[in-house]
C-alpha cells in the first residue's frame, strides 16, 4: 500500500517539496548556497526512491558508467553555476530592456521562466534530432545503456550550452534576476532528476502536461523512429505544438531497448564521448528523420 502510494505521490512531492524549499532560500536572500545541499538531498532521495520502487531492477545496477555520469554532471553542474555568475556582466553587456516583472510573487516569476525556458530548450532539443551537426554532440546523451536519475545531467558540455543558450537568452534579454536564475537552475536539475528516474512513477492525469519519466522513456528508445518523440524539458507543450508527443500506457521498457540506432560501438569513457562528436559522423542518421 505504501508503495502504490509512492508511485502516484512520488514525482509531486519529490519536485514541489524541493522546489518550495529552494525558493523559501532563494525568497531569504540566500540563494545560491543553500541550493547546493539541497541538490545533493534530491540527489541521494532519488537514487533511494529507485532502490525501493525501481521501474526496472536492472537500471540500478552499474553498467561501467557511474564514474563517466559523475564526471558529465560535475562538469555540466559546474558549468550552469558559472553561467548565473555571469549573468550580471553578460546583462550588462546587452541591452536588456528591465522588463523583467520582478514585482510578481516568486512563484509567478518562476512558472514564468520555467514556461520560457521549457519553450526554448524543447525546440533546441528537437533541432538536436534534425540537423545532423548538432546530433553529433546531443548524441552523447541518448549513448546510455539505462535510464537512472543521475544520466540526466549527462550531455556534451557545448550542447549544454545550445540548450542553455536557446532556453535562457528571452530571460536575459528580459531582466531575470540573478537569485531567481539560480532557482530556475535547481528547477531544472530536479525536473532531470525526475525525468530519467528509474522509479515506478504512476503519475496519473498529470502525464497530460508534466514531461517525467514514463513520457521521457519513449524518448531513449534506439529506433530513431520511435524515439523521436517527447522532446519537452518540463512540460508536454512543446510536443503538442509539434505533434511529438507520444505515450503508450502499460509499455515498459528493458535492457538493450536503449541506446543509439546503428552505433552500438559509441564510446563509453567520459574523455572518449567529450571528442566524439568531433569525429566521422555518428552513424545512425537519427537526426535526419
Amino acid at each position: 500500500m505504501a508503495k502504490h502510494a509512492l508511485r502516484v505521490l512520488y514525482a509531486p512531492l519529490f519536485f514541489g517539496g524541493f522546489l518550495v524549499a529552494g525558493g523559501v532560500a532563494s525568497d531569504a536572500g540566500a540563494a545560491p548556497w543553500p541550493l547546493l545541499p539541497l541538490l545533493v538531498a534530491a540527489i541521494a532521495v532519488s537514487f533511494a526512491a529507485e532502490r525501493w520502487i525501481p521501474y526496472e531492477p536492472a537500471f540500478n545496477r552499474d553498467h561501467g558508467d557511474t564514474g563517466r555520469d559523475l564526471a558529465h554532471a560535475a562538469v555540466n553542474e559546474t558549468a550552469n553555476a558559472a553561467s548565473v555568475l555571469a549573468l550580471p556582466a553578460v546583462a550588462a553587456a546587452l541591452p536588456v530592456s528591465g522588463a523583467w516583472p520582478a514585482h510578481w510573487p516568486l512563484p509567478l516569476q518562476l512558472a514564468l521562466a520555467v514556461g520560457v525556458a521549457d519553450l526554448g530548450i524543447t525546440l533546441a532539443h528537437y533541432a538536436s534530432h534534425r540537423a545532423q551537426v548538432l546530433w553529433r554532440f546531443h548524441a552523447v546523451h541518448h549513448s546510455v545503456s539505462r535510464m537512472y536519475g543521475f544520466n540526466g545531467l549527462m550531455k556534451h558540455p557545448l550542447h549544454q550550452a545550445f540548450e542553455l543558450l536557446c532556453g535562457t537568452a528571452p530571460l536575459v534579454l528580459l531582466g531575470l534576476p540573478q537569485p531567481l536564475a539560480w532557482l530556475l537552475a535547481f528547477a531544472v536539475a530536479l525536473q532531470l532528476l525526475l525525468q530519467h528516474a528509474n522509479v515506478d512513477l504512476r503519475p496519473g492525469p498529470l502525464l497530460r502536461v508534466w514531461a517525467v519519466a514514463p513520457l521521457h522513456r519513449f524518448h531513449h528508445l534506439n529506433r530513431a523512429a520511435l524515439g523521436d518523440v517527447n522532446f519537452g524539458l518540463f512540460t508536454t507543450l512543446g510536443d503538442r505544438l509539434l505533434g511529438t508527443l507520444h505515450y503508450e500506457p502499460g509499455r515498459r521498457f528493458g535492457p538493450g531497448e536503449l541506446g543509439i540506432e546503428g552505433r552500438p560501438d559509441y564510446p563509453t569513457r567520459y574523455r572518449d564521448q567529450l571528442l566524439e562528436p568531433f569525429r566521422a559522423p555518428s552513424g545512425s542518421a537519427r537526426a535526419i528523420t
